[in-house]
């Protein structure tokens, strides 16, 4: 099976700051990847970087077969990468309904789809962004991803300052998403076994490398390597 991402060598960062060193790796259609690590060691850095938005210094970034190192954040839009920012970006003078139409493509993923993984959502639909709770907003920030019919979506950090009720449900979306659509999926989560729980694959960094890879099942089966990888086992 071809690969759908495949980054090879990658030296990124901010101005002339390296923060990922020698990043190597490759994903296939369908694959999902936890992506962990402790704080400030280059897990949001790697998937701002996957989408243009930092200064890449060397190395490669190839999506379905085309070399996109140098493309706009827009450009490797189009191709299919999806992004769910930690920010949540809601735009306060748009709808709920707006926040989805401005962005949506062509694909499975409309209106009806989206609303049916987020009926809150469609119940919500003409509600302001900023009108919304932490959970409806994150809820608002996977769906309008979704709108955009991505073949990789990228989620940092998306059950970070939510109540745990509202991270169960979005943790069942997105291992729906993974186990029902095909959907390729990279994840940063500091809910370490949550996220291991979703995914097939888990990726660790430290110091803007790569530390880890195995399969998430074997990882969470190891508590000991877990806590010492990622510094606590939650």
């Amino acid at each position: 099976m071809t690969d759908l991402l495949t980054v090879e060598g990658l030296c990124a960062g901010y101005g002339l700051a390296r923060v990922l060193d020698n990043i190597s790796f490759t994903m296939k259609p369908g694959e999902s990847i936890a992506l962990l690590g402790r704080n400030g060691v280059g897990k949001s850095t790697l998937m701002r970087t996957l989408m243009g938005l930092t200064r890449r210094h060397s190395g490669t970034i190839r999506f379905a077969g085309a070399d996109i190192s140098g493309a706009s954040p827009h450009a490797r839009a189009r191709a299919g990468l999806g992004w769910v920012p930690q920010e949540r970006a809601m735009w306060p003078s748009l709808t709920v309904e707006e926040h989805l139409t401005t962005v949506g493509r062509h694909g499975a993923w409309d209106l009806a789809a989206v609303y049916e993984v987020f009926p809150r959502l469609k119940e919500r639909r003409t509600n302001m962004g900023n009108q919304l709770s932490g959970g409806e907003q994150q809820m608002v920030a996977i769906a309008r991803a979704l709108m955009t019919n991505p073949r990789l979506l990228l989620l940092d950090e998306p059950m970070e300052g939510l109540a745990p009720i509202i991270v169960q449900e979005l943790a069942a979306v997105v291992t729906r998403l993974i186990r029902d659509t095909g959907l390729s999926v990279i994840v940063v989560e500091q809910h370490a076994r949550l996220a291991l729980s979703m995914t097939a694959r888990a990726m660790v960094l430290d110091r803007g490398r790569i530390v880890h890879e195995s399969s998430s099942a074997d990882l969470l089966a190891d508590g000991e390597k877990l806590g010492r990888l990622v510094a606590v086992a939650a």
